[in-house]
């Protein structure tokens, strides 16, 4: 399988069937295109994912230790059990990140995984597709988000707020009504574009048809996903009593997006995985500006605070804020009083 996520060329082969089946479901893409030898991407591959069924340990012979349960001899890293999934995995950084993933799990994590096999799938699609790629972005400057961009012809809104505050509905209604997005809510950016991670759209929608998923969501493919959009301003979404829309302030809408994407679940263990490989290899930051790209956008662009209130549908207008000025006293309320 090839696909395009986070802006690099992804290309995934799983000797073990079900653990095609997890990845499948971890990108947002049929499981059928698992076995597909046809490529969706042009240009070459940047990162390949291979699962071997070999059980054995990774051979660690002329490498040092880096941290617990890390080694490296600067080109090839070993990782055991990433992230308590029970996989570890063979990273080979050279102008192409190769990963080769093999399930050695002890008898606790393999009864956890079992057990718990909503969060597994979960676990197991990030360790092995989405934290590699993000950390291969990462080399091109670009930083994760916990966020999404989706255009409307209302305008193009980079979707800021913590994860539990309705950022997937909002979306998702937003696609309904003919918009595009990058991602359901995770992308890596650098300072002007945002680049969507391949995955699926997760909502709270009852009764709806997909995956059961964490914090009784349900997955399904992403309509009008495309791989990269630029943002012309961002939506600080809450949830309230009553629909609200104001202006904020660039420092309120950067700590939204910062505080956001470091609450983020999905990312909880991708900070530890991004500073062992630095450390390792010395490519890519020990630990991505994620700040400095959150100001950077929010100095460049309007921000609105959008309160969605209770049972409430947001029209396009309303998610993008249009016609809100600039706070008083912020420089940029003059240039859009003269853009109007």
């Amino acid at each position: 399988m090839n696909l395009l996520s986070a802006g690099e060329n992804v290309g995934v082969h799983s000797e073990l069937g079900w653990v095609a089946r997890l990845v499948a479901r971890a990108v947002g893409v049929p499981e059928s295109t698992m076995d597909e030898a046809s490529s969706i991407v042009d240009g070459e591959t940047t990162v390949a994912v291979r699962i071997e069924s070999d059980g054995a340990v990774f051979d660690t012979t002329g490498m040092r230790p880096v941290t617990r349960g890390a080694h490296s001899d600067g080109r090839r890293t070993v990782l055991r059990d990433v992230g308590g999934s029970g996989f570890d995995l063979m990273l080979t950084a050279d102008e192409r990140l190769d990963v080769t993933a093999r399930y050695r799990p002890g008898y606790q994590v393999r009864a956890a995984n079992a057990l718990l096999s909503s969060r597994f799938a979960l676990l197991a699609g990030q360790v092995l597709v989405h934290y590699p790629v993000l950390w291969r972005a990462g080399w091109r400057g670009r930083v994760p988000l916990h966020a999404s961009v989706v255009a409307t012809p209302a305008g193009t809104a980079l979707l800021a707020g913590p994860g539990g505050v309705g950022k997937s509905t909002v979306l998702a209604r937003a696609l309904a009504q003919g918009g595009t997005a990058t991602a359901d809510n995770l992308c890596a950016a650098d300072e002007t574009t945002c680049y969507g991670l391949s995955e699926p759209l997760r909502t709270d929608a009852a009764g709806a048809a997909g995956h059961r998923t964490s914090h009784g969501r349900v997955e399904s493919a992403l309509p009008g996903r495309v791989p990269a959009l630029a943002p012309d301003r961002i939506v600080v979404l809450e949830r309230g009593p009553r629909t609200e829309i104001t202006a904020i302030e660039p420092a309120r809408a950067a700590r939204a997006l910062v505080a956001g994407t470091y609450a983020g679940g999905e990312l909880r263990r991708y900070w530890s995985f991004a500073a062992t490989m630095a450390l390792a290899t010395g490519r890519g930051p020990a630990h991505p500006p994620v700040a400095a790209v959150a100001a950077a956008y929010a100095q460049r662009l309007p921000c609105a605070r959008v309160v969605v209130g209770d049972g409430d549908t947001l029209t396009a207008e309303q998610l993008c804020a249009t016609g809100v000025p600039a706070p008083a006293g912020d420089p940029r309320s003059r240039e859009q009083r003269k853009a109007r």
